[in-house]
């Protein structure tokens, strides 16, 4: 099975998905006239946007909430398992080549989640979409949207939740020599309490967990990069020696560590994949611009800031020619090296914080899509039956089997997306020059279905939904 797997991925991944990835990311930065980077200011002030919060209490979550769901699944796994991983196997370049796909993956992420809220559909406590909603209302091909809607349902729900708990069993074989049956079942149990108790819950636990153990997290291997100030020059020159060096030419590596590269950095921030656009739909904005911002900020947070200081401390450590241990265990063995067997145990507890998390977030992403799919409680309860089975399968499997499964099935998941927000990229163009028009007079950016003539599909942001913006404006 697994060798079939690995066929399919270097059919999707060496011939169409990185040209196509990185293609785009290029070409949606130009278009966009490089708003990745002119407006980080903005991105900042409207993550906590007061007018937003105050309207949230009618329907769905906060820019800030929303914000933290995606952060849940892009802070995870990917950051200290998936960065050791591109490490080991790519030689320091790979890190450079996440860093390329974070950069020119913002204007991706913020395409995809500037057309999630154009095209969100409001319920009755919150609001819904994302990809299969913009594939239906925008394109106009709700067939489309189903195949989009079944593929991240099974990516996310549950192949990249068995990641998640693939990687905790690693991290507590490595530190506590925990059974992983154990480990499975209890962390089975935790995930079926939350997972039950709907979006709100959700939303409230992300909220809090995400920052805390970010800001932890960060402060620790910040720690590790101060006391080691004097290898840093030599590591960033190891990274682009590496990533563009004769002796990866000449040894044939230079494909294979830009193929992990990309792969373990679209894992970890998720630009373009058509996910972090369902939690985007979730919030209560006064312009579909300032959630396309807030999701590029989160692009930048994961990869350039976390997943940095991941490699840093591996680097410096140089315990990635440890060719014996997996993903986590060795950034694991990286912390323990420069601070002690404590540190080792501190970034156990982490990951299990990190990937339970992204459990969570990958949940509502299926939960969201199947309700587009249809609205049953009996889909919605074997949905989560599944997820749970797959939390208990990744605890058990074997590393290799379950990451090579999670980038067959993320490959096809981004180029459905990638398709689709290229034919809609237009309309993000045109809400981007609508904020930017406001911001020139001097207002705060507010949005109706007429500042977009000609885009149809729209079934929010009439101005009789939207009075209460205007009460507060």
């Amino acid at each position: 099975m697994e060798s079939v797997i690995s066929f399919l991925n270097t059919i999707i991944w060496e011939y169409i998905l990185i040209i196509v990835l990185l293609g785009l990311g290029l070409f949606f930065t130009i278009r966009l006239g490089f708003a990745q980077f002119t407006y980080i200011p903005e991105m900042f002030k409207v993550l906590f946007d007061k007018r937003a919060i105050s309207t949230s209490g009618k329907k769905g979550t906060s820019p800030f909430q929303a914000f933290a769901i995606s952060t849940a699944s892009r802070v995870g796994t990917g950051n200290l398992a998936g960065v050791a991983a591109a490490i080991t196997i790519g030689g320091p370049g790979a890190v450079f080549w996440m860093w390329l796909v974070a950069i020119l993956g913002g204007a991706s992420s913020f395409i995809e989640s500037t057309l999630a809220q154009i095209f969100k559909v409001p319920e009755k406590n919150q609001y819904r979409g994302g990809p299969a909603y913009y594939m239906e209302k925008g394109l106009k091909n709700r067939k489309l949207g189903i195949i989009f809607a079944i593929t991240i349902t099974f990516t996310y729900g549950l192949v990249f939740s068995s990641v998640q708990s693939n990687t905790i069993r690693l991290a507590f074989e490595q530190s506590f020599n925990m059974d992983k049956w154990v480990l499975g079942g209890i962390l089975t149990v935790i995930v079926a309490l939350i997972i039950f108790g709907g979006l709100k819950r959700i939303a409230q636990v992300t909220q809090i967990i995400i920052p805390v153990m970010a800001i932890f997290y960060i402060i620790l291997a910040g720690y590790v990069v101060v006391g080691n100030l004097g290898a840093i020059p030599g590591m960033f020159s190891l990274i682009f020696q590496s990533a563009f060096g004769f002796e990866q030419f000449a040894g044939g590596t230079f494909g294979g560590m830009i193929l992990i590269g990309v792969q373990r950095g679209l894992f970890s921030n998720e630009a373009g994949m058509g996910s972090a656009p369902n939690a985007a739909a979730t919030s209560e904005v006064s312009h579909p611009v300032k959630q396309g911002l807030i999701q590029t900020l989160g692009v930048f947070v994961d990869t350039l800031v976390i997943c940095s200081a991941t490699a840093v401390i591996i680097l410096i450590s140089g315990e990635y020619f440890n060719s014996d241990l997996d993903g986590i265990q060795v950034t694991q063995l990286a912390f323990e090296t420069e601070l002690g067997t404590w540190a080792a145990i501190f970034i156990a507890i982490a990951i299990f914080l990190f990937a339970f998390s992204s459990i969570i977030g990958n949940y509502y992403y299926g939960e969201t899509n199947i309700e587009f799919i249809k609205t049953s409680s009996s889909y919605m309860l074997i949905y989560r039956l599944a997820v749970l089975a797959m939390v208990m399968f990744g605890a058990v499997a074997e590393f290799g089997l379950v990451w090579s499964l999670a980038d067959l099935t993320m490959g096809i998941m981004a180029l459905i997306n990638l398709f689709a927000i290229f034919m809609l990229s237009k309309v993000a163009y045109a809400a981007l020059k609508d904020y930017a028009r406001q911001r020139k007079q001097g207002k705060d950016p507010v949005f109706y279905q007429d500042h977009l003539p000609g885009v149809d599909g729209m079934e929010y942001w009439r101005r009789d939904q939207s009075s209460e913006k205007e009460a507060i404006k």
